[in-house]
């Protein structure tokens, strides 16, 4: 039985820890609320860019632009999105188990692969297990800019262009809310416009400049802001789950404090019920 010693100091030990957890979930809950008004304001320019590439595109021979070219994937690309940081629940390994499955799939179907781990917490997994990576992107999500969605699409464009990658996925977390992500395999190149399905007005399209010209300018800002979007959908989700995870652990250690104040009091009163029998027993040999 454990001495009356070690039960409090266990105590004290949990509640350090109900205090940490309590103020990580503090931390998380005001990120989230930075996170999701940026992923919010994304979501519509993100659409409407969308609707606009799909417009053109339809009016147009795809053939025209490099981005729009599907050909036979020979090699393909997985552009994988975790966090910089654990603590966040199963976020991470959620990501990193899906990512798996896709590029084992790849594989068994006879194509070869590369990875571009964008987050510290997924390159750390690959690299440990020796994957192809083509490029890492970690410890930039505390200081998340557009830029760094450029950077990564400059990347994959170069690569499909140049024909080093014939086919390029996008593997994130899409925010749902606080507790639900839902994970989102996307085609990001070539690019698959999606024409309107009904149109109110329908009409010809006079494009001024180029339709090649056009055509470049959506493509790369599509890309831009898709990756963009990605990012900020996969931040909101890790704070929620982040934030739903510390509230677990709070609730957790709340639970192993009763159970060991109740433990604590238990091994007290027999301590003292032992101590009050050598007592009486000390007495009775006396009266002998």
């Amino acid at each position: 039985m454990a001495t009356l010693r070690t039960i409090r100091r266990r105590i004290g030990s949990v509640k350090s820890t109900q205090q940490i957890t309590k103020a990580m979930k503090m931390v998380a809950a005001a990120r989230l609320r930075k996170a999701q008004d940026r992923m919010l304001k994304a979501r519509p320019y993100s659409k409407s860019l969308d609707d606009t590439l799909g417009h053109v595109a339809a009016k147009v021979d795809s053939s025209l632009h490099p981005l729009l070219n599907v050909r036979e994937p020979k090699r393909i690309g997985f552009v994988v999105v975790t966090g910089d940081r654990g603590l966040c629940g199963s976020f991470n390994a959620n990501i990193i188990r899906r990512a798996t499955n896709e590029m084992k799939q790849t594989q068994q179907n006879g194509v070869e692969f590369e990875l571009i781990a964008v987050g510290k917490k997924g390159f750390e997994h690959f690299n440990r297990r020796r994957y192809p990576i083509l490029e890492k992107y970690i410890n930039f999500f505390d200081k998340l800019d557009f830029k760094h969605a450029q950077d990564i699409a400059a990347l994959i464009q170069d690569q499909y262009v140049s024909e080093k990658l014939d086919r390029i996925y996008l593997v994130f977390n899409e925010f749902k809310s606080a507790i639900q992500q839902n994970i989102i395999v996307q085609q990001l190149l070539p690019i698959v416009p999606r024409p309107p399905q009904d149109e109110k007005f329908a009409t010809e399209f006079l494009f001024e400049p180029s339709p090649l010209k056009i055509l470049d300018n959506l493509c790369s800002r599509y890309l831009n802001i898709e990756i963009w979007h990605a990012l900020l959908e996969s931040l909101a989700a890790e704070m929620g789950a982040r934030m739903a995870a510390m509230s677990t652990a709070t609730d957790n250690a709340k639970e192993l404090i009763i159970q060991l104040t109740l433990y604590y009091n238990k091994v007290r009163q027999a301590n003292i019920t032992r101590e009050l029998m050598d007592i009486v027993g000390g007495a009775e040999a006396l009266k002998k």
